[in-house]
């Protein structure tokens, strides 16, 4: 990268504010994230979305090669991410129990919680072809990131039938 990592993430989510602003649908930002996110970081080779539905990781928008459908809770570093909800930030996918392999390219990756009225509904994953791609400056940029989704889905919704949704 020309500039520093921490102003590239700035960059990002400068770019990432603009595109969700008032537009409250969680899928469409989704997907606008992950595009973001895959062409804007140097040496990632996936960066998606699982949703929460029914006590297992369900693949949500994403960029890269195609990828496990459903994830266990507890299983992975996705389902790890879940369980005991925290940031997952591994140096070797290799050397994490119960790693699924979802791309064999895939070497470091990292996991954060997103949530909605305290409860995870979801994580945000990002893989790399490298060893020890991500550091704690990638966990704070994407952090922001992460921030900046759930501000977008924490406003309420409501539909013709008078429900809330997200």
């Amino acid at each position: 990268m020309v500039q520093n990592k921490q102003q590239h993430y700035v960059q990002l989510a400068q770019q990432i504010e603009a595109i969700v602003a008032g537009e409250q649908d969680l899928i469409a930002n989704m997907a606008n994230i992950s595009a973001i996110l895959y062409w804007g970081l140097e040496k990632v080779n996936w960066a998606g979305f699982y949703l929460l539905k029914d006590d297992q990781l369900v693949l949500g928008p994403f960029h890269g090669q195609p990828a496990c459908i459903r994830i266990p809770i507890g299983t992975g570093v996705c389902g790890t991410a879940v369980s005991e909800n925290s940031i997952q930030l591994i140096e070797d996918v290799h050397q994490f129990s119960g790693h699924i392999a979802c791309d064999a390219a895939s070497n470091s990756e990292i996991v954060l919680p997103i949530l909605k009225d305290d409860q995870i509904i979801g994580v945000l994953d990002i893989d790399s072809p490298e060893i020890a791609r991500f550091d704690l400056e990638d966990q704070t940029g994407l952090s922001r990131i992460v921030d900046i989704l759930q501000g977008a889905i924490c406003k309420v919704v409501t539909d013709n039938s008078g429900s809330k949704s997200a």
